[in-house]
């Protein structure tokens, strides 16, 4: 079964960006990761730094996002300690993740994407036409790469893909009522500990041209 759009969920160091770039390429696929963001951020009249910072923080200060809601960049400058107006219909997080969803169903439904973003397996569900993907590795192989491609010692590191699970765990149960993640909420499970980035984007193209 040939599917139309690709939706790859991944933890942080375990490679899943690098392989939806491969698979986009291997299957001639539109690669959506921030676009999807800035998209978003576009059709509610939002900064794209905004609404990413919405998904992954636990929640945004009500009057930053009384800022966004205006979106005036005076008002976004005063941050939390300015005055800052007031608005009758104020942006609100469920405002943020509707604009979201919606763009990550806009984007699946014109098909022929992989999407790297948002948890977008989440947003569009079980079907035939998504092949919804988990790339994932063991904390400790998750550290080393964080580290090796950044400024970070491998201590440093381990604590930053720990804070990363937490907020990915956060966001799934605030946005999608998920309590626990489980492999069977995918079609297909990658440890990028046992296969290579490259042998990883290989069966996911294979699994998606059916």
């Amino acid at each position: 079964m040939t599917r139309s759009v690709v939706c790859i969920s991944h933890a942080a160091g375990a490679g899943g960006e690098q392989v939806g770039r491969l698979v986009a390429e291997h299957l001639g696929f539109l690669y959506v990761n921030e676009e999807i963001v800035a998209r978003a951020a576009a059709k509610g009249g939002l900064d794209a730094a905004d609404v990413a910072d919405e998904e992954r923080r636990k929640s945004l200060g009500t009057r930053v996002l009384n800022a966004i809601a205006q979106g005036g960049g005076e008002a976004w400058a005063l941050g939390a300690s300015g005055p800052l107006g007031s608005r009758e219909e104020q942006l609100d997080s469920d405002d943020i993740q509707s604009l979201i969803r919606e763009t990550i169903e806009q984007t699946a439904a014109r098909g022929k994407a992989v999407i790297v973003a948002h948890a977008a397996s989440y947003a569009i569900g079980r079907g035939d036409a998504a092949l919804r993907v988990l790339v994932t590795a063991s904390p400790e192989t998750r550290a080393t790469r964080v580290a090796g491609a950044g400024e970070l010692d491998q201590a440093e590191a381990a604590r930053a893909v720990k804070e990363s699970d937490a907020g990915r765990a956060d966001y799934l149960k605030r946005f999608y009522g998920i309590g626990e993640e489980s492999p069977t909420h995918y079609d297909l499970v990658l440890n990028t500990d046992a296969v290579s980035i490259e042998q990883a984007a290989e069966l996911i193209s294979q699994a998606a041209s059916g």
